[in-house]
């Protein structure tokens, strides 16, 4: 016996749905949660189509024009709509029955394994939120040996260095910290008897240490710098868990990658952006200022989930609702979008004076922090001799 899967029961009637209208087949992916006792599917959702494959399915059944390139990027796009504690569990694929031989042979190439699939009603509905706001001012150096256009490069090693101070952070769940091991829903009422979507809510607070494994010996590195970049503003961060006895380790594990995710999403699309509109060859000269895209939330239909979606300042709601059909096949109607923070900034410095100036001056600073760091010890030892002697003195003549 596999995993036990439980299914939300719309996702049948979806799947079958799709096999009335699949011609020759049609791959899609699997959206829910992982936990210790079992797997929960939430969403199914059909991989879009592309042209070639329009045109492909007016000829002979054939699973050769199967895309796995194409479907791992639609795979790629739907991991940063979801939050966290979501992911993409797996692959599914619906065949013609002469294909379903050849759907048999390309499913075994993946690591899959028999699995007990269980369809259970108002599954959507059974969810415990965990929502907070994070301020974020994190300052990048950029290394003059660094290429000045290698930016993404330089803020992923930023960030990856962030994210450990998150994955140190102390969180508060509703104003107190609890055992890991503990129950997250411990104390609460739980409400019985309703089918409705409903969402118990925590609200966290994250404490960030300033020094985290930080010794009581420690060496400074002096490093000549071309620059610097400067991420600011409050970033809005949600986890779902499962309400089946979620524990508080697993609630925190899922709101930390959403809070990492967010920003490092966030980074990648400002790139990507940068890169189709000014090419990627483009260094930088002066100054730059770029607005990170917006983060915003859309219900699941029928569920006490919100799925979440990312927005330029000049994108139309339209844009963002074609979108959601194309990436995860929901209508989405415009009210139903909520951006719920202010605007965050990607603010790039460059050194304004000239190279061989700024690293005399740089260095200049460095050795002098360094020699008094170095001799701090002895100035503190000759103020306490001084100190000695004027007592002393002041005591023989007394």
């Amino acid at each position: 016996m596999g995993r036990t899967y439980l299914v939300e029961e719309g996702i049948g009637q979806y799947l079958t749905e799709l096999s009335t209208k699949v011609k020759p087949y049609v791959t899609g992916l699997l959206i829910g949660q992982c936990s210790p006792q079992r797997d929960y599917v939430i969403r199914a959702v059909r991989t879009p189509p592309k042209e070639q494959q329009q045109e492909e399915s007016l000829g002979p059944p054939k699973l050769a024009s199967l895309d796995e390139e194409w479907i791992t990027t639609h795979a790629s796009q739907v991991s940063r709509m979801l939050p966290g504690g979501l992911l993409v569990l797996g692959v599914f694929m619906i065949a013609t029955p002469e294909l379903a031989k050849d759907g048999q042979n390309a499913l075994r190439k993946s690591s899959a394994k028999p699995a007990d699939w269980k369809y259970q009603s108002a599954l959507t509905a059974s969810w415990v939120a965990l929502g907070c706001t994070v301020n974020v001012n994190i300052h990048i150096p950029l290394l003059a040996t660094s290429p000045n256009h290698d930016l993404e490069k330089n803020t992923k090693n930023g960030l990856n260095r962030w994210s450990k101070q998150i994955e140190d952070s102390v969180f508060l769940i509703n104003g107190q910290v609890k055992d890991e091991d503990t129950e997250l829903l411990e104390g609460q009422k739980k409400f019985r008897g309703n089918t409705q979507p409903s969402t118990q809510f925590s609200d966290v607070k994250v404490l960030t240490q300033l020094c985290q494994g930080a010794s009581p010996r420690s060496t400074a590195t002096v490093q000549v710098c071309s620059g610097s970049i400067n991420l600011r503003g409050a970033v809005k961060c949600r986890a779902y868990i499962h309400s089946n006895k979620p524990k508080v380790k697993e609630a925190i594990q899922a709101l930390k990658r959403d809070i990492i995710n967010t920003l490092s999403d966030r980074c990648e699309i400002l790139f990507e952006d940068l890169i189709l509109n000014e090419g990627p060859q483009k260094k930088n000269v002066g100054r730059e200022y770029h607005v990170l895209p917006q983060r915003l939330f859309v219900p699941v239909a029928g569920s006490s989930v919100m799925l979440s979606d990312y927005k330029f300042g000049d994108e139309a709601a339209g844009e963002i609702q074609e979108r959601f059909v194309e990436m995860l096949d929901q209508p989405v109607q415009a009210e139903d979008m909520h951006i719920a923070e202010d605007i965050s900034t990607v603010d790039i410095c460059p050194v304004t004076d000239s190279p061989s100036d700024t690293q005399q001056a740089q260095l200049t600073k460095a050795t002098l922090l360094l020699k008094l760091q170095q001799n701090m010890g002895l100035v503190v030892a000759a103020a306490v001799a001084v100190l000695a002697s004027i007592f002393s003195f002041n005591y023989f003549s007394d």
